[in-house]
Formats: structure tokens, C-alpha cells, sequence
């Protein structure tokens, strides 16, 4: 008679709640950049208020996603010529910004992913720059794109 092994079953089950909650973190996160697009950023990007780059016009956004991830995203977290800073709210943190930002290029032309970690340290570090250029008066001149205005 074989003995029956009660670790195998809290295995699978922890195996399978484990699996079910991170499907749901990154479930979570994506409808998260839907849901800040929605909330605060669709405000100008659905009409091009103030000279915005509109959701899904792919010739404006190319040279803004060819500035890549953690440019664009910092320079649009601290804001730039008519885009005020966090899109205009200021309880907004940087992962939301990421992730609604990430809606919007990828409804625009391009194909990118949440950032992880690494990718947020990237655009944390861009943001600290940005703002130095900034609080010593360089960076204002408009060159053409979002990440460099």
C-alpha cells in the first residue's frame, strides 16, 4: 500500500495560487496605464490640445518612441513645453506614468513592454537629469521632439 504524500498537494496548490496572483498583478498593471490614459492623459492626447501628439497618429509619435523608453517617459513624467509634469497630476507615480505611456506608444506605432526593475531605474535616473537640466535653465529650447522640448 503506497502512503500518500501530503506535501505534493500544498505544493500544487501553493504553485497554483501563486500562478493565479501574479497573473493578476500583471493583469492589474495593464488595465492601470488603460485606466491613467483614460483618466488624465486622454485629455489632450485624444484631440491634440496645446499641440499634443493624438493616440494613434503613428507619423508624430516615430521620432518621440525612436527617443526610447526611458526619455520619453521621463521627460513627459517632468513635463515638457505645453504638457505640464505627470500629465497634470501630481499624485501620479512614475510606474502608472510608465504603464500609460506604454498604452499609449504601443496604440501609436510602437512595441513596448511594461518596464521592469531595470527599466525603472533607467527612466527614475532620466527624471533626475531632466531636472537638473531644467532647474539650470538648459533643456527648454524645442528641438522636435517630446523627450528634448
Amino acid at each position: 500500500m503506497t502512503r500518500p504524500n501530503f506535501f505534493a498537494f500544498p505544493s500544487r496548490w501553493l504553485g497554483l495560487v501563486a500562478g493565479s496572483l501574479l497573473g493578476l498583478v500583471f493583469t492589474h498593471a495593464a488595465a492601470d496605464g488603460a485606466k491613467v490614459y483614460q483618466s488624465t492623459c486622454a485629455v489632450c492626447h485624444a484631440t491634440g490640445v496645446a499641440g499634443a501628439p493624438k493616440l494613434g497618429d503613428r507619423k508624430a509619435w516615430a521620432p518621440l518612441i525612436e527617443e526610447g523608453q526611458a526619455i520619453l517617459t521621463a521627460h513627459g513624467y517632468v513635463g515638457v513645453r505645453g504638457m505640464p509634469a505627470k500629465g497634470g497630476k501630481p499624485d501620479l507615480s512614475v510606474e502608472d506614468f510608465a504603464a500609460a505611456v506604454v498604452q499609449i506608444v504601443n496604440a501609436s506605432g510602437g512595441k513596448w513592454s511594461e518596464p521592469d526593475a531595470k527599466g525603472l531605474a533607467a527612466i527614475r535616473t532620466e527624471i533626475v537629469k531632466r531636472e537638473k537640466e531644467l532647474a539650470g535653465g538648459q533643456g527648454r529650447e524645442v528641438t522636435g521632439g517630446l523627450g528634448r522640448g
